[in-house]
C-alpha cells in the first residue's frame, strides 16, 4: 500500500477508487482511508449450545432410523417376526401417523387431497405387492457379502445425502439410496411376503416418517425433541436385542453427535474472523429491474 505523502501521490488531487477514469496515481496506490472500511464478522451466526444440541436430534433419529430398519430386518430374516403382524402394525403407524399429520396441517392449505393420497398409498401397495416375487429373486445372482456391502453403502448415502435442512419431502437421492438398499436387503429375507412387508417399512421409515417429523418441528417445536429421543432409544434398544456391542457404539456416536459436536461448534465459533471491507466484490443495491424489461 502506498500514503498520501508517498512518490506518485500528488497531494493536490484527491484519490478516488475508481478504475474506469485515469488519475495521476500509481495503479498500487491506496490513501490511509482504505482500511477505515475493514469490518470484522459482520454476517458471521452466533450459536447457542442448546439450540444446536436440538438442531442434531434431527441427524440423530435419522442415524437412529436406520438403526430401526436394520433391527426390523434382522428379526425377520431370523424368523422372530412374523411379515402379517409387521404389516398390521406398519398400517396402525402409518393411520396414526397421516390422522397426527392432518391434526397438525391446521388451516394451511392442502396441495394434495386426501383422495389422491389414498391413491398413491393404493398404487405403491398394489404394484409393491405385484412385484414382489420378481423382487425376491433380483439378486439371486449377487453374493450375499456383496449384497450387504451394497445395501451399507447405500444407507450411509441416504444419511449424507439426506435433507437436514427441509427434511419434507425427503431428498430424491438419499430416498433413492434408502429404497435401493431396502430391495437389497428385502432379497435375501425368505418369502415374497417379507419381501412386500420389508419394502413397505422402508416406505414409513424413510419416506413418510420425516414428513410427520417436519411438520411437528414447524407446528408443535415441544413435540420435537420428545420425537427424536424415542426414535434414539427405539434405535439402540433394537440393536441392543440383536447385538450389544453396536448398541453401545449406537450410543457413543449419538451422544457425540448431540452432545460433543455442537460444544465444539460454538467453542471454535469464537476464533471465527471474518474480514470485510472495500476490495471485496462490488454489491449492486440499486434496483436494475428496469433494464431487463
Amino acid at each position: 500500500m502506498g500514503a498520501d505523502s508517498g512518490p506518485g501521490a500528488p497531494a493536490a488531487v484527491p484519490w478516488r477508487k475508481v478504475l474506469y477514469e485515469r488519475q495521476p496515481f500509481p495503479d498500487n496506490y491506496v490513501d490511509r482511508r482504505f482500511l477505515e472500511e475493514l469490518r470484522r464478522n459482520i454476517r458471521v451466526r452466533q450459536y447457542r449450545y442448546w439450540a444446536v444440541v436440538r438442531e442434531t436430534g434431527l441427524i440423530a433419529q435419522q442415524v437412529s432410523c436406520v438403526a430401526v430398519f436394520h433391527t426390523l430386518w434382522s428379526c425377520m430374516e431370523q424368523g422372530d417376526l412374523v411379515p402379517s403382524t409387521v404389516l398390521w402394525v406398519c398400517l396402525g403407524c402409518a393411520l396414526l401417523g397421516y390422522g397426527l399429520y392432518e391434526i397438525l396441517g391446521g388451516a394451511c392449505v392442502r396441495e394434495r387431497t386426501r383422495l389422491a393420497d389414498l391413491q398413491s398409498a393404493t398404487i405403491f401397495l398394489a404394484f409393491t405387492f405385484g412385484f414382489s416375487p420378481v423382487l425376491k429373486t433380483l439378486t439371486e445372482s449377487v453374493s450375499t457379502d456383496t449384497v450387504y456391502a451394497m445395501s451399507a453403502m447405500m444407507l450411509l448415502a441416504h444419511l449424507v445425502s439426506f435433507p437436514y435442512a427441509q427434511p419434507s419431502p425427503p431428498g430424491s437421492l438419499s430416498l433413492n439410496a434408502a429404497l435401493f438398499a431396502s430391495v437389497c436387503l428385502a432379497s435375501r429375507l425368505p418369502g415374497a411376503l417379507h419381501t412386500f412387508t420389508m419394502l413397505s417399512c422402508a416406505l414409513l421409515v424413510f419416506a413418510l416418517w420425516p414428513c410427520l417429523l417436519h411438520r411437528m418441528r414447524e407446528k408443535a417445536e415441544w413435540s420435537f425433541p420428545w420425537a427424536a429421543v424415542l426414535v434414539c432409544l427405539a434405535g439402540v434398544g433394537g440393536l441392543g436385542s440383536l447385538w450389544p456391542e453396536g448398541a453401545l457404539l449406537l450410543s457413543l456416536a449419538l451422544l457425540t453427535l448431540t452432545l460433543l459436536c455442537p460444544l465444539l461448534l460454538v467453542h471454535l465459533q469464537r476464533h471465527k474472523d471474518n474480514i470485510h471491507g472495500p476490495w471485496d466484490e462490488a454489491e449492486i443495491r440499486e434496483d436494475l429491474s428496469r433494464f431487463l424489461n
